[in-house]
């Protein structure tokens, strides 16, 4: 695959950007795809490994280890080495409904399991793969395939994120009649709503869902599947369900203080931001806005960066990132071997942009939130915190333990909650009787989607838990397979 000794020849390139005190000026997104001959070299750094883990999508020490959606990647970087574009697009396709997404907010397992990284810099897969389906859309080489016949089934799929999407992409290559029910005003779950426009810009989503209505699909948003139509009511209607309603339940800290104004989930900051600049630019001031405030958000993982970097380009005073965890290493550690994804410090977008405006990381590990103090006018003013060490209880359980001394007060007019999520909503499954595991997420065996109600299908983090949108789309095509499967009685899916 690419040239032999392509990466002995060539260092790795990633696509440039702007420099974060120019970006921080805007909502656009700042990564450019490299030029042509840029991405021919880094197609050329693939070495042929032999036994590649890149596309392998396998779980390692409970963290995902090569591509979740088993992209054949050695295969896509000797296709751009060669200048075979249209051939890399067709290929990328076959096993990736939507690369453009995944091209832009994906962490690269990939990455971090590519044979090269063993003795330097691994290729730049995500990168190639971005250039690859821009290409395809520039090129006019991704146009709309519906399917050329019928089946007469009538699928519903409930949520419209990555996992959603992608079910319901490969139900209608199949040829069955598929409607996608959102409650939002937009289509794309948290790919709308959830990753701020700089990170994905919005009419990328838009394209393709433009795209999936013109093969067939049908879409209806602000439609609440058991509250707007009774959940029993699709199962009347349509001759299979898949639910792909995500892990939206988000994470609480009960402390004293909460009820405060001005603290918030992560994800209503998010959410209602891009909707408000999507609807106004702004304008309609529909949205929580950290201009002029200090901001603290509680959270180090890509939703608390992602509420960084917007506070920034609100005009926040500062910005703090608390972490209950310690530090990750600056390299690799004898627990943490290759192909496991690499558990070492990253810096992201936000973090970078902080330390172009404020000159330091705003991260502090190893910090728990005692309680929130506030104002006479019950706002948020201040973040008590304390120092607090991991170490083991008599049972060998790693407990946080506080440090005496070490308490801080922050100033804060402004809270957010980024601890991730702990499941699905309890309304539409605790309707249709579905089965819940351990962690409350809805019952369905991995690969087979099937629950213990007839016809009803989930996939996604509604069924796994909060994890990448790569884990989605492998779900909603996996779950399709398996609907086809029920409708038909085989199924020729991948």
């Amino acid at each position: 695959m690419g040239k032999a000794t392509g990466f002995l020849e060539y260092q790795r390139e990633t696509a440039c950007e702007l420099e974060p005190l120019e970006r921080i000026a805007h909502w656009r997104e700042f990564t450019a795809v490299l030029s042509a001959d840029k991405l021919t070299e880094q197609g050329a750094r693939c070495m042929d490994c032999g036994t590649p883990y890149c596309h392998t999508g396998s779980i390692l020490s409970g963290m995902a280890s090569g591509c979740p959606v088993n992209n054949l990647i050695p295969e896509l970087n000797d296709l751009v080495y060669r200048g075979s574009w249209e051939a890399a697009v067709k290929r990328l396709h076959k096993t990736n409904n939507f690369p453009e997404f995944t091209g832009r907010v994906c962490p690269a397992p990939c990455e971090g399991s590519c044979t090269v990284g063993l003795i330097g810099s691994p290729v730049t897969v995500r990168s190639i793969e971005k250039a690859i389906v821009e290409r395809g859309f520039a090129e006019g080489w991704i146009v709309p395939e519906p399917p050329e016949k019928r089946t007469g089934y009538r699928v519903a799929v409930v949520g419209s994120g990555p996992a959603g999407l992608a079910c319901a992409a490969q139900l209608n290559k199949a040829g069955h009649l598929v409607t996608v029910y959102e409650r939002a005003d937009r289509i794309g779950g948290l790919l709308m709503y959830g990753i701020p426009n700089m990170k994905l810009d919005k009419q990328v989503v838009q394209r393709r869902v433009d795209l999936l209505s013109a093969e067939g699909v049908s879409f209806r948003t602000g439609v609440e599947i058991g509250k707007d139509i009774a959940a029993e009511q699709l199962r009347e209607d349509y001759d299979a369900v898949v639910l792909c309603a995500g892990a939206t339940k988000t994470r609480e800290l009960p402390i004293e203080g909460r009820e405060l104004a001005g603290v918030h989930q992560a994800m209503d900051f998010l959410t209602q931001n891009t909707k408000s600049l999507l609807d106004s630019g702004h304008a309609d001031g529909a949205y929580l806005s950290a201009r002029g405030k200090d901001v603290v958000v509680i959270g180090g993982g890509d939703t608390g960066t992602d509420c960084v970097a917007t506070a920034i380009r609100h005009g926040c005073r500062s910005v703090v990132q608390l972490e209950i965890m310690p530090q990750p290493p600056l390299t690799r550690q004898p627990g943490n071997p290759w192909p496991e994804y690499p558990r070492v410090l990253k810096v992201d977008y936000g973090q970078e942009e902080a330390a172009g405006l404020y000159g330091s990381d705003p991260r502090r590990y190893l910090v728990s939130t005692k309680r929130f103090a506030g104002n006479s006018a019950g706002e948020v003013q201040e973040v008590h915190t304390v120092q607090i060490e991991w170490q083991s209880d008599a049972a060998g359980k790693l407990v946080p333990v506080e440090v005496p001394g070490s308490s801080e007060v922050l100033p804060a007019q402004l809270v957010l909650l980024a601890m991730g999520f702990t499941g699905p909503e309890a309304e539409l499954p605790d309707q249709l009787g579905l089965e819940r595991d351990e962690r409350a997420n809805v019952r369905a065996e991995y690969g087979k989607h099937a629950t213990n109600v007839e016809g009803v299908f989930a996939a996604g983090d509604m069924r796994r838990g909060q994890s990448l949108v790569a884990w989605a789309i492998n779900e909603g095509r996996q779950a399709a397979r398996e609907v086809d499967r029920y409708l038909t009685g085989s199924s020729r899916l991948p």
